[in-house]
């Protein structure tokens, strides 16, 4: 057995890291988003593989937002999107209503995770309706990129509204 030589890559070569510098990938535990009236806890989802390949995911019909936990982490390191997913609701407060109103491009807002507080921006707030929702371009793989899903319980058309965002 002899040892394989490593490979040492000069320092000018790496890439040099453009943005915020970002606490470890740790799971997303609170948003604090104040311009969407929204400051929600956070709970890992793990959908089942079915769920995952068709991009049909239902959030628990709670007031909390929920973390797909197959795909990305906030923080450095991670290597996908971040979604997080939750219900609008007719009628009743909570805290994905404000996302079609009150989210625009530009906002920021704060993730709050196990390893610190990662403030994102908003770089678009889109209405799908259900069946386009699975074909969209959110569910491409961005690193570090973090989406929020709203899911309207009492809605006919069956619509979403998603919120793009990028650490700030």
């Amino acid at each position: 057995g002899q040892a394989a030589p490593t490979a040492s890559v000069p320092a000018a070569a790496a890439p040099v890291a453009s943005g915020p510098v970002l606490p470890q990938a740790s799971a997303p535990q609170r948003i604090v988003y104040p311009k969407a009236a929204m400051d929600t806890a956070v709970h890992p989802l793990a959908p089942d593989s079915t769920a995952v390949e068709s991009q049909t995911i239902v959030p628990p019909t709670t007031m909390d937002g929920y973390w797909l936990t197959p795909f990305g982490t906030p923080g450095n390191g991670s290597g996908n999107t971040t979604y997080i997913i939750g219900h609008s609701w007719e009628g009743r407060d909570a805290p994905f209503n404000h996302l079609s109103s009150a989210a625009a491009v530009g906002d920021t807002f704060d993730v709050v995770t196990d390893t610190g507080t990662i403030r994102y921006r908003v770089d678009s707030v889109t209405t799908y309706v259900k069946d386009s929702l699975k074909d969209s371009p959110i569910w491409d793989m961005v690193p570090s990129r973090l989406v929020l899903i709203s899911c309207y319980t009492e809605d006919p058309w069956g619509k979403n509204v998603v919120v793009s965002a990028s650490p700030a």
